[in-house]
């Protein structure tokens, strides 16, 4: 945004500091009027014909900017990817070990990165690495939706975990009562 001197076109349009529109106007009496009123003359848009300028406290109106950036900072939430890294033979406590910790992983709101590492013969039998990510999304199903798919990547194969949404739990259809069937004439029994 330019401001003040830094304005070099000879006419723009004017708006007060209320938002009152003051006309189109040369720029030095449009300077002088913000000088006398203890204010900058800040242009809003450029690309107008002719720019739009607005009588304004400058500095204030920065700090408001930056106030309401740093709120908007606040709000957002970083997701990171986590990686648990397994291979095609893996044991089932070191299985339940590397789950745990992807489940505590996607409860912190992370995604979850599952790598199966192949080595020598083993890409071969990628299918036990396929098998292994398999159970890997049946322990997670109920907190966790499949982002991206089981891909092989060189010699890993990787999966993508995200966590379910909250709040978005598919709500059940109250069950109608034996009563209300039968005054509907369906008579409760099919």
């Amino acid at each position: 945004m330019r401001i003040n001197e830094e304005i070099h076109i000879r006419e723009v349009r004017v708006t007060s500091a209320t938002g009152e529109q003051l006309g189109i106007m040369q720029t030095r009496d449009a300077l002088r009027l913000a000088e006398e009123q203890h204010l900058d003359l800040v242009e809003v848009a450029p690309k107008a014909r002719p720019p739009v300028c607005r009588i304004m406290d400058f500095g204030k109106y920065r700090y408001e900017q930056q106030k309401r950036e740093k709120e908007a900072k606040k709000k957002q939430k970083v997701i990171t990817i986590k990686e648990v890294k397994l291979r095609p033979n893996i044991e089932q406590h070191d299985f339940d070990v590397k789950l745990k910790n992807a489940l505590r992983f996607v409860e912190e709101g992370n995604k979850v990165k599952v790598t199966i590492m192949f080595r020598g013969r083993e890409m071969s039998h990628q299918e036990l690495g396929r098998d292994v990510l398999d159970r890997v999304a049946e322990c997670m199903k109920d907190k966790v939706q499949i982002e991206r798919g089981a891909k092989v990547e060189g010699r890993n194969m990787t999966m993508v975990l995200a966590p379910k949404p909250a709040g978005k739990t598919p709500k059940a259809k109250p069950e109608r009562s034996e009563s209300n069937n039968e005054e509907q004439g369906n008579g409760g029994d099919k």
